[in-house]
């Protein structure tokens, strides 16, 4: 991967980079929904990776080059932004500024190269602003530590990128560790590295649907989570998050919600449980224990929280009967991917999710096994 950006840099510019990073898209094993509801999640990073090269530009302007797009654009960071890829590139150097990061004028020259999918909601846009927040201090000379690069690339993408960013996202492209999962705890920003049993074999099942209505789906989860808090400010005034709602105070909250606030409200309380003991039991290697849980969190996103689809219940179901140890819809939801979790008889799993996907669909869904790589790195130049 470095390789691609990097020959572009020079192809571009006819100079070489003086620095270069990449970072990974990621999957998240457990916590739907459960991000903006100040919740904990369950991410790992994945193979795929964005790296981007960078040197030193006109002051305040950056020129910026894709591998998907071979035009240059020019573009102003600090005036408007425009649409597109360059928008989080600008994004990124407006708060490296603000933490007194900045390349010396201002100005840089961008390549970017990534085999994150855009549109497979594996944090596509997360790995550009990390990538591009490491290698644009790393020209700096600015000793961010991964913390301070997670937060950049964090408020790049929500503050002026335009796009509605989610925490996990850019923390666990910043933080992964190999061989382990992030337990990140989204109110309060704690981390802790989990370790992730090498018995199992984590599945990445693409369906191939899109999910059309999930900006708009979204945005309606999001509000009916936020009523719900309102609603329930009455019975506990204290209460910020959603998610720090007690989850033996369910009956309550049952008690003073109608529908649909109500099922929104119980799967983000039984969520945060299940996403927090699903840690322990990765720590203990408890496998069979924590696909109980995959399976158990589908059922929770199909029914209570409605994100799922005809296309990713097939999966779940036809890996259920087939023997996988567990299996979830992974991302938003509304269409996308699903994981699933075997032990041995992954070829008998595999199988059967492609039959009956082909059954329902007429076309094989797409299956990779993924394991859980490193987060954000400089690349050598």
């Amino acid at each position: 991967m470095p390789q691609p950006a990097i020959a572009l840099f020079r192809e571009t510019f006819g100079v070489a980079p003086r620095a270069a990073a990449s970072a990974p898209g990621r999957i998240n094993l457990m916590g739907a929904h459960t991000d903006y509801n100040g919740g904990p999640v369950l991410p790992i990073a994945v193979a795929a990776r964005t790296i981007v090269a960078v040197g030193p530009g006109e002051p305040g302007l950056v020129e910026a080059v894709s591998d998907s797009d071979r035009q240059v654009s020019r573009v102003r960071w600090q005036d408007q932004l425009p649409r597109g890829w360059v928008a989080y590139v600008g994004g990124v150097l407006r708060e490296l500024a603000a933490a007194d990061a900045l390349p010396a004028g201002g100005g840089v020259r961008v390549t970017m190269a990534s085999d994150v999918p855009p549109n497979a909601d594996l944090g596509w846009s997360a790995a550009l602003t990390v990538a591009a927040a490491r290698a644009l201090s790393e020209l700096a000379g600015a000793k961010l530590t991964a913390r301070q690069i997670a937060g950049v690339a964090f408020r790049a993408a929500q503050d002026h990128a335009g796009g509605r960013a989610s925490v996990m996202d850019h923390t666990v492209a910043a933080l992964a560790k190999p061989g382990h999962a992030l337990l990140l705890e989204c109110a309060s920003l704690e981390a802790r590295h989990v370790p992730v049993p090498k018995a199992g074999q984590f599945l990445l099942v693409d369906t191939g649907a899109g999910h059309d209505p999930l900006d708009a789906a979204l945005e309606e989860r999001r509000a009916e989570c936020a009523a719900a808090v309102r609603r329930l400010k009455v019975d506990l005034p204290e209460l910020v998050w959603l998610a720090s709602w007690p989850a033996e105070w369910v009956a309550r909250l049952k008690k003073a919600l109608k529908e649909p606030l109500r099922s929104r409200a119980v799967h983000v309380v039984g969520e945060t449980a299940r996403t927090r003991f699903g840690g322990q039991l990765l720590t203990q290697g408890k496998l069979k224990q924590f696909g109980a849980m995959l399976f158990e969190s589908h059922e929770s996103c199909r029914r209570l929280f409605e994100c799922s689809s005809p296309e990713l219940d097939t999966v779940v179901h036809a890996a259920k009967r087939a023997g996988a140890l567990g299996a979830r819809l992974t991302g938003g939801g509304w269409g996308g991917a699903a994981i699933v979790l075997v032990g041995k008889g992954e070829k008998q799993v595999v199988d059967a999710i492609t039959r009956a996907f082909v059954k329902a669909y007429g076309r094989e869904p797409g299956i990779a096994e993924v394991k859980a790589c490193a987060g954000a790195k400089v690349e050598r130049t």
